[in-house]
């Protein structure tokens, strides 16, 4: 039989005539060698469909479940929040020192306060003030004093009502808040007065942006691997999956980037080099960043180290997790003692949670209560939820894909959980001039009349309907302008493993 010379351009297929029907290593259509000869005769089975081996992959959802989004019109939010209404001070370290002096006077023993605990440069305590004093080291120790004079804005002179000096109590730092007045017949009223204070706090948005590119050639071009993605995207386009995951993507960052959040400290790399350049017209920017979530709690609420592990927060030693979370309680009850929240945890600290009401409770973790929920069992669960009740408070339960995912905090073990009270709360807003009820997490977006900023979309280029320049492509770009506004903070509780 005749055979193709070496010279002949045909000879590179190499058709090599079998006396029977074999397949052979060299006679059918490999896809995993790189040498897919679609001159040989035999066809894999193909399967069309990609495997979702990742399940769903996106990760938002967190703050659709317990806040709101709220457009704005300027660089920044701001708003303020109540201060306690009763008077206490407690004794810490550096200018939050609350000193005895002179324990064993007769006449009267002198208290000092630290810089920190100086509002306009005073202490709140009035001369006729009854207060309580006790020892900052165990707060066993307490004295009912009369407040007799105010020598300075940071001192009182306290005098005993039940010993002839406040010996019982060792100089040093003392806690006391105060409890009423008294007066005698014919005095004069209170001198002075208070004026309510607060406390404000405030905000900016950031920018998010990011885009998709494909080429006219390859936006043309059909594959054999059908297209599904999460958002519903199909067909057999590849570059309509590669836009759809940078949509999915993004909207993902539009969470991620306001729950870990920071702002750039003074002299830090982001503020000296980072974002002084020709995007922001070469000016030096001084306020970059925004306060995320993990942020905010850290700062201005409640970070519980060591859940359940024997080395909590509380230093017990060998605190299980009921003890830790009734520390937890107790902490809560000297914040706003909000009925109802929600745990968001990742999965070693919800099972431990699962353990925890397993041992006190015969049906495991499934509770009694779903109050913020319109008290239906099957709404909450098909969130994910599952409620029980502590004390005085009402608890709903799920796992935060956001700490497990292995492309995002299940990559760092250091953040496992955090809890978000439920409702709103009361605030004053600063541009609005009046007060407002707003859940206590809640996103602000750029928008007026103008543009719309909270999710923009738009395509450039010559491909793909767009007609805006003669580039031979086609740029999916998005953008976004939010801040995370974290209100009442001290409700909060981070919970970390260091």
């Amino acid at each position: 039989m005749g055979q193709f010379g070496t010279n002949d351009p045909l000879g590179v297929f190499n058709l090599k005539p079998m006396p029977s029907k074999t397949a052979l290593a060299d006679n059918y259509l490999s896809f995993t060698d790189g040498n897919n000869d679609f001159a040989q005769q035999y066809l894999p089975e193909l399967y069309e469909a990609e495997v979702e081996r990742y399940g769903n992959r996106t990760l938002s959802g967190f703050l659709r479940m317990v806040g709101a989004e709220m457009p704005m019109t300027s660089d920044q939010v701001v708003w303020s929040e109540q201060n306690r209404l009763h008077i206490g001070y407690e004794a810490g370290a550096g200018d939050l020192t609350v000193t005895l002096s002179g324990a064993a006077t007769a006449t009267g023993s002198t208290i000092e306060f630290g810089a920190g605990h100086l509002e306009g440069g005073k202490h709140s305590i009035r001369k006729g003030n009854t207060v309580v004093v006790a020892d900052a080291a165990t707060g066993l120790i307490t004295l009912k004093c009369y407040v007799s004079d105010v020598p300075a804005d940071n001192q009182i002179t306290v005098l005993s009502y039940t010993t002839p000096t406040l010996s019982t109590i060792t100089d040093g730092q003392v806690n006391l808040f105060v409890y009423g007045s008294e007066f005698a017949k014919g005095q004069l009223g209170m001198q002075g007065s208070l004026e309510a204070s607060f406390t404000q706090f405030n905000n900016k948005p950031i920018i998010i942006k990011d885009n998709y590119r494909i080429s006219g050639s390859d936006a043309a071009q059909i594959g054999w691997v059908e297209v599904a993605a999460e958002d519903g995207t199909s067909g057999y386009l590849w570059y309509l999956k590669s836009e759809g995951e940078t949509r999915l993507r993004f909207q993902d960052y539009l969470e991620m980037a306001v729950v870990e959040g920071e702002l750039a400290a003074a002299g830090s790399g982001v503020v000296v080099n980072g974002l002084n350049n020709d995007e922001v017209n070469g000016a030096t920017i001084n306020t970059a960043g925004t306060e995320g979530l993990f942020a905010a709690i850290t700062e201005r609420g409640n970070v519980y180290q060591n859940y359940a592990n024997g080395t909590g927060t509380s230093g017990a030693g060998t605190r299980s997790a009921l003890g830790d979370f009734d520390t937890i309680l107790q902490n809560l009850d000297k914040q706003g003692a909000i009925e109802e929240n929600m745990l968001f945890l990742n999965r070693d600290i919800s099972l431990d949670f699962d353990d925890m009401l397993a041992a006190q409770n015969s049906y495991g973790a499934g509770g009694t209560s779903y109050g913020v929920f319109e008290n239906s069992e099957e709404m909450a669960l098909n969130l994910g939820f599952d409620g029980f009740r502590r004390g005085s408070y009402d608890f709903y339960k799920t796992d935060w894909k956001y700490l497990n995912d292995a492309t995002t905090r299940g990559l760092v073990d250091n953040i496992e959980g955090v809890l978000v009270p439920a409702g709103t709360s009361t605030v004053y807003d600063q541009m609005l001039g009046t007060n407002i009820r707003r859940p206590f997490l809640h996103v602000r977006y750029r928008a007026s009349e103008a543009d719309d900023r909270r999710m923009k979309s738009w395509i450039t280029g010559s491909v793909g309907g767009a007609y805006t320049s003669d580039l031979d492509a086609m740029t999916v770009n998005f953008l976004s302008e939010r801040c995370l506004v974290t209100q009442a903070a001290n409700n909060f509780v981070l919970f970390t493993a260091a």
